[in-house]
């Protein structure tokens, strides 16, 4: 013998699981991490006493305006990122929920990360140094670059080392800065022959430039839409794919001879 269940039973026994699915879903932890402006640095200065850039074996330049690199901090791989987290953070112009797996490599421990993380760092720094004595000419045997940059990874830091190098070097090739004087900041990795890469974390990036007194920010061309979605007022982007085609768009921006891409 069945008894039946009232509607209102029936209605409260379905959705004791689905309550429990919920509740589940709001506390579990959640294969993401959350992200928000860095620090930026300006890598023709110093950073925590110590110059970024010094180089020996040629005549180095006094330079004036700033060429700042940038960052994005995220939440640490170990870090529990839960549905409210992702909720509230979605809500936020400076804030970003992005997959972990696109900041840190699966599976990996925070010190491996961080391992694997100054390697690319190192690599990088040798790329940048490459590609800008090939685009001034000159010979690594003779030009010596150091580049230090403290408590930042990753690759992305490349194309504004290169600028760096370039302007304590050689400048707008005409004696003036290439800079302009301006606060100029970046993003994008470098290959030795100049190519310039994509990154991540761009809109958060160009917040960061802004709150640090940039008013260009040089952004890898295939990243310009998201560039271009949370854009702070009064900050130009200028997309970049060559080291070359950069330096050409910072010289006829500031000299007002030729075009200056645009995104």
């Amino acid at each position: 013998m069945f008894s039946r269940l009232t509607r209102p039973q029936a209605i409260a026994v379905c959705a004791l699981p689905v309550a429990a699915l919920l509740a589940t879903a709001v506390f579990a932890p959640l294969p993401f991490s959350v992200a928000q402006p860095g620090q930026t640095t300006n890598v023709l200065g110093e950073n925590k006493g110590a110059p970024v850039i010094t180089i020996s074996g040629a005549p180095v330049r006094d330079t004036r305006g700033q060429l700042r690199m940038t960052t994005i901090v995220a939440t640490s791989p170990d870090t529990r990122v839960s549905l409210p987290d992702i909720v509230d953070s979605w809500f936020r112009t400076d804030r970003a929920v992005m997959p972990r797996d696109a900041i840190y490599p699966s599976g990996d421990t925070v010190q491996e990360i961080e391992r694997h993380n100054e390697k690319q760092m190192k690599q990088s720094q040798d790329a940048a140094t490459q590609a800008a004595l090939n685009h001034l000419g000159l010979d690594d045997k003779d030009v010596k670059v150091g580049l230090k940059l403290a408590d930042v990874g990753g690759p992305s830091a490349g194309l504004l080392f290169s600028l760096g190098i370039i302007d304590k070097l050689d400048g707008d090739g005409t004696g003036g800065d290439l800079t302009g004087g301006r606060v100029i900041a970046g993003t994008g990795t470098i290959a030795a022959d100049g190519t310039v890469g994509a990154v991540g974390g761009v809109a958060l990036k160009t917040q960061a430039a802004k709150r640090d007194g940039a008013t260009v920010f040089l952004v890898p061309k295939a990243e310009c839409a998201d560039a271009r979605a949370e854009l702070p007022k009064g900050l130009r982007l200028i997309p970049v794919t060559t080291l070359k085609s950069t330096v050409s768009s910072l010289v006829a921006l500031e000299t007002g001879k030729g075009s200056v891409p645009s995104c």
